[in-house]
């Protein structure tokens, strides 16, 4: 049974790090996946935040987020992690992960992160 446990939410002040991590239980990194960081603020729709193959490696980040996150995968623990730098109170969300190949579609439950001015 696949299972993905976000953790490393949290309150944080305007200007400061988080780390999200994404546990995936059931999914082989091995496998070729594109795990992806979403995240739904409330009232909005959900956002891509970021993406990694885990063949490859390759990344993508949504424009806001460029240059203050960083995604990555230990694919020996299977984790995707998200470290989160500079957060703005725009970044405040729920946040998402996501596994998908054209064959599955496998969410977290998600983590709260807020970041207060």
């Amino acid at each position: 049974q696949v299972q993905l446990v976000e953790s490393g939410g949290g309150l944080v002040q305007s200007g400061g790090s988080l780390r999200l991590s994404c546990a995936a239980s059931g999914v082989t990194f091995s496998r070729y996946y594109v795990m992806r960081w979403y995240r739904q603020a409330p009232g909005k729709g959900r956002e891509l935040v970021a993406s990694i193959t885990t063949i490859g490696g390759m990344t993508n980040y949504a424009d806001s987020v460029k240059g203050r996150f960083t995604i990555f995968s230990d694919n020996a623990k299977n984790t995707v992690s998200l470290q989160m730098n500079s957060l703005k109170p725009e970044d405040t969300a729920v946040y998402y992960c996501n596994a998908m190949n054209p064959l599955y579609d496998y969410w977290g439950q998600g983590t709260q992160v807020t970041v207060s001015s």
